[in-house]
This record gives C-alpha cells, sequence and structure tokens, in this order.
C-alpha cells in the first residue's frame, strides 16, 4: 500500500545540514559486531597477538584509503576527520592495555580489545562539550573496524545504494557517511547525533540535508515510506500533503536565494544601518580550522580551545608539540587576534590512558577541572603556557583562563603565568611581553564578582553554555530537562547585563563564545546589552554578520531595554525573533 495514503506527520529534530529532500526512505540499521569470548591456549598466545597486529594493519589501510577518496572527492578539511581515525589504532594506551589485559586473562583478544575500547568509548560519550563529545563516535567507529577484521566479517557500507534515498539510521559512523554514495543519498537522518557530529559534517560538505536527535524514528518509519526532510528547521515530515509538498517546493527555491545572498553578503563588513562596527569572531578546535575561519572572513579567533590536543592523545603532549600547534594558529592569523583559553580538561573531559589523573566524580560538571585542575597540577599548567606564551612572539595573541570562579583563583593562575614570564626570561626565549590575560565568564560567582575580576585582567569573554546550565541548574544534555535550558530566561539576561556594564566601567571590552552568540536571532539581544564582540563557529558567520547589516543598534538597545523589563522566557524569545523576522526575508 502506498504510505502517502496514511495521515501526515511532523517529527521534529535537530537541523544539521541545510537543505530541503522529499523522496523514499532507506532504513540503514546496523548492529554492533558480537564478540565471541573463549580462552586461548598458552601455546598459540603469541599468534594471537600476531592477529590482533595484522587486524590494526588492515584497519588502518581501510581508514588511509577511505582517507584518500574523502579528500580527492571533498577536500583536505574534510578528510582531515580521519586522522583522529588514524590517531586511535596509533594509541599507546588503547593497544598497549588490550595487550596487558590479554596477557592478564588469556581471553581471545577480541574480547579483550572489546573491553577496553568500550571503556573508553564510555568515557568520551560522558563529555559535556558537543564537539568532544562525538569523539566517542570516532572511537567507536574504529573499534567496529578492528573487531570486523578479527572476525573476518564484511564491512558496512552505504556505498551502493540502490536508488535515491533518504538514510533514516540509529547513527552513522564517520566512515559511513564518507562512503556515502552521493548520487543516491537525498538525505541523512538520525535517531542520534547533534551538529557536529562527523557524519553531519560531511554531509555539509556534500550539500546533503541532514536531520538529527529523533529519538526512535527509526522505529516508526519503514523503507519506502515517504517524507520530506527539512535540514532548516530540523523536520521530517511523513506522508506529506500534496499541498505540503507544494509549499516546500516554493521554500526550497527561496531559501537557495537567501543562502546566495548570505555569502554573498559575507564578504562586506558586518556594519549596522546605523553605521556601528561589530567585532566577528570564530571558534576552533584545531589548528586546521583556521582555514575556514579565514574563508568565512572572521576578524580573528575569539576561543581556541587547546583541550582537543589533549583528547586526542592518551598522553599530555609535551611542550614543544603544544607550541608549533599554537603557532601554527597564530602566525596563519595574524594580524587579527587569537584567543587561546587554557586546557578545560577534567572532571568530565577525561584524558585517555591517563586516569590516575582525573578520579571518578558523582558530579563531574562541577568537579576538578579546567582552572582547578590545572593549578593542582601546575607541571602540566606550565608547559602549556610556556607553549602559548612563545607561540605569541608569531602574531597577536591573548590568553584566558576557563572556569574561574574568583579574584584568588585568577591572581593564582596569572601568578604561574608570571614564573612562565620569568623562566623563558631567563633563557632568552622571545615573547609578547604584552599579552593580553582575560578570564571566562561562565560560573554565577564569577558574574556576581565581574566588579572585582574586571580589575585583574584586560577582557572577559562569557562562555553562555555553561553560565546558563549552572544559573538555572540545568543540564543541557538531560532529555528530560533540556527544554527549561533557556537563553532568555530574566536570570540570564540581567546577569549578562551586570557582566558587561561591570567589564564597561573597567574599561574592558566583553565577547561572548557560546551557542548563543552564533544564534542571529539572539544577536541584537546581546549587542543590545552591550556585548563587543560574538565568537562562534565560522559556518554561522554569514548568518550573523547579514543580520547585523539589516539592523540599527538603536533598535537593539531598544530590544534589549525591553527584554529587560519582561518575565517570561518564551515572549522574550518570542520578541526576538519577531524583531529578527521583521529585518531578514529567509523565505
Amino acid at each position: 500500500m502506498d504510505s502517502r495514503a496514511n495521515p501526515e506527520v511532523t517529527v521534529t529534530g535537530i537541523a544539521a545540514s541545510h537543505g530541503i529532500a522529499y523522496g523514499q526512505i532507506f532504513v540503514y540499521l546496523q548492529s554492533d559486531v558480537e564478540v565471541p569470548a573463549y580462552q586461548v591456549e598458552p601455546e598459540k598466545r603469541i599468534d594471537e597477538v600476531a592477529r590482533f597486529d595484522r587486524a590494526l594493519v588492515v584497519t588502518r589501510q581501510q581508514i588511509s584509503k577511505i582517507k584518500n577518496e574523502v579528500e580527492k572527492n571533498l577536500g583536505p578539511e574534510e578528510a582531515a576527520i580521519f586522522d583522529a581515525h588514524l590517531m586511535v589504532l596509533e594509541d599507546e594506551a588503547l593497544i598497549g592495555e588490550t595487550i596487558r589485559e590479554f596477557e592478564s586473562t588469556g581471553r581471545n583478544i577480541e574480547t579483550c580489545f572489546h573491553k577496553i575500547s568500550s571503556r573508553y568509548v564510555q568515557a568520551f560519550a560522558e563529555i559535556d562539550d558537543e564537539y568532544l563529545r562525538e569523539r566517542a563516535g570516532d572511537l567507536r567507529d574504529v573499534a567496529q573496524r578492528v573487531l570486523q577484521n578479527l572476525l573476518g566479517q564484511a564491512e558496512n557500507s552505504l556505498s551502493r545504494l540502490a536508488e535515491k534515498r533518504i538514510v533514516v539510521a540509529t547513527d552513522i559512523t564517520p566512515s559511513d557517511s564518507a562512503t556515502l554514495d552521493r548520487s543516491a543519498a537525498l538525505a541523512l537522518v538520525m535517531d542520534a547525533g547533534s551538529k557536529t557530529s562527523h557524519a553531519v559534517i560531511v554531509a555539509r560538505s556534500m550539500k546533503i540535508p541532514s536531520v538529527v536527535g529523533l529519538r526512535n524514528l527509526t522505529t516508526r518509519v519503514n523503507d519506502g515510506d515517504w517524507a520530506i526532510v527539512d535540514g532548516y528547521d530540523g523536520l521530517v515530515i511523513l506522508n506529506p500533503t500534496e499541498s505540503t509538498l507544494f509549499r516546500y517546493g516554493k521554500i526550497q527555491e527561496r531559501k537557495k536565494s537567501f543562502e546566495a545572498r548570505l555569502m554573498e553578503v559575507n564578504r562586506q563588513p558586518a556594519v549596522t544601518l546605523d553605521g556601528l562596527t561589530v567585532t566577528l569572531q570564530a571558534n576552533i578546535e584545531r589548528a586546521d580550522e583556521v582555514a575556514k575561519a579565514k574563508s568565512f572572513f572572521a576578524d580573528g579567533i575569539g576561543l581556541y580551545r587547546t583541550e582537543f590536543l589533549f583528547l586526542n592523545s592518551s598522553r599530555v603532549p609535551p611542550e614543544q608539540e603544544q607550541f608549533l600547534a599554537y603557532k601554527a594558529v597564530i602566525e596563519e592569523m595574524a594580524p587579527k587576534a587569537v584567543v587561546v583559553r587554557t586546557l578545560d580538561l577534567g572532571g568530565d573531559k577525561p584524558l585517555a590512558g591517563k586516569a590516575d589523573l582525573f578520579p571518578k566524580e558523582n558530579n563531574p560538571f562541577m568537579g576538578f577541572r579546567a582552572i582547578r585542575f590545572c593549578l593542582e597540577h601546575q607541571d602540566i599548567f606550565k608547559d602549556q603556557l610556556r607553549a602559548i606564551l612563545r607561540a605569541s612572539a608569531f602574531g597577536k595573541a591573548r590568553l584566558m583562563f576557563p572556569m574561574i570562579s574568583g579574584t584568588e583563583e585568577l591572581a593564582r593562575a596569572v601568578a604561574v603565568v608570571d614564573e612562565c614570564k620569568a623562566e623563558l626570561r631567563g633563557l632568552g626565549v622571545a615573547f609578547d611581553e604584552s599579552m593580553e590575560i582575560g578570564t571566562m565568564i561562565e560560573i554565577p560567582s564569577a558574574a556576581v564578582t565581574a566588579d572585582l575580576l574586571a580589575k585583574q585582567c584586560a577582557f572577559f569573554s562569557i562562555g553562555t553554555n555553561d553560565l546558563i546550565q549552572y544559573l538555572l541548574a540545568i543540564d543541557r544534555v538531560n532529555d528530560r530537562i533540556a527544554h527549561l535550558y533557556e537563553p532568555t530566561h530574566p536570570a540570564v539576561l540581567r546577569t549578562l547585563k551586570q557582566i558587561v556594564d561591570e567589564a564597561h566601567r573597567q574599561k574592558i571590552p566583553v565577547s561572548v563564545c557560546g551557542e548563543m552568540a552564533g544564534d542571529p536571532v539572539y544577536t541584537p539581544l546581546l549587542l543590545g546589552l552591550g556585548v563587543d564582540s560574538l565568537s562562534m563557529s565560522p559556518a554561522w558567520l554569514p548568518s550573523v554578520r547579514y543580520f547585523v547589516r539589516a539592523m540599527t543598534m538603536a533598535d537593539a538597545r531598544k530590544l534589549a531595554a525591553e527584554a529587560l523589563t519582561m518575565s517570561s522566557p518564551k515572549e522574550i524569545y518570542a520578541r526576538c525573533d519577531e524583531f529578527y523576522r521583521a529585518r531578514v526575508k529567509t523565505d
């Protein structure tokens, strides 16, 4: 029976890759590799280790082939995704722990590898940072390949879709998405996933619409069902009616026209209609993302998250290795500034292979992390600070501390910087003596004492993701209460205003680098509250720039003043959305 005769149903998820697609569904269900468990006879244990080595070599060859294909078809930036996969296969801790598990238990190598790799996957899956949490998918992807090769199983693939289809899956691994048949995949739809998953990054590169976070959609649809995927608003419309199809045809035409305008305007300066220039910067995790930031005409790097260097390794990277990474970013962005955030590691971001540094905690979000970890482990902290200071000689760098709770903590951190400066002077090593030091404002105690902190640093950067989470006591990755995470809550707006006012009294600038900064609906609200600059994922720059050029700062200030008198988060958001829609016609 034709499923289009069934009632139309709209399912809401998270818009991950823009575009609109219409067609029939292909349900792609992957099952975990079933791992047999048995004892290996002592005389066969050398052969068992050799079998493991061969599986690692074959897996490395497979991933290298995928990487080469992606580089040829999509480009080096997308291919770099698979560098992380290859590094997993070189991870001394993962491989070493597997061998030690085998030597101590005598269990077959599949069982040992599955146990150790699963522990690593779980550790990364519990990380709060969305981008870094996605590395659990990388680890799982590689582990599945290794197990398939150990067991002699054929690898799963989406490279040969029989016909044009909307691919619906529980999740899609990076290697699945990389081998996707671009001529046949109309859209990617996933029960799980996020905007930063590697599958989504590949989908965006291929210009394939994608919606994620649909929970149990795979259990509600069948092969052959008809659907519309709306990658703009995060909707999947099952069994669309003729009127819905007609409406989406018109929407698709207008969206394509609007996106073309966005990219054209993105080459223009971010200047409001009443002549005020707004600084728009980019957030990055890796040195290879600088090229994208520059391609979107970022005014600098407002947040360089350095923990990726640590989380991408089973060891603490030495000072020289860190120096080269920081230097690459600072040198390439020069003369524009790069804000280098010191290590935000620990608690919910454990370092694989260094469990002794991060004891298990009941509440990692408020635990032993970030600046608390660094001040406790000053050997690690000083290596990083010296690396950043040395790199500052090659461009314009600013140093920023995360998770500062008050003035004493900030003073202790600055004192360690001063020690590192003295050490480098003693060695005759060049660095920028006037490098500015700032602090993230993401803990309520820091917000309340912003007047005191502003006297001790050169700038503030507000991390709205954590600040909102802590202010409202809302775990934003908890599905049951995530709907209560409201950036327009009056407590949030009043706190932002207080931070900005106290900073400006001390004549220091304020940036916002959380997710609010990349949503154009919030742009006039933040600028109207007095925020000096916005820093976001590079891909969000065109939308925010376009809106800045479509509004006046005078109107933004009126909107912020009005919002501060309102009591309902939903009404405040509706007012911001109305302000946005009145000035930007996206349809």
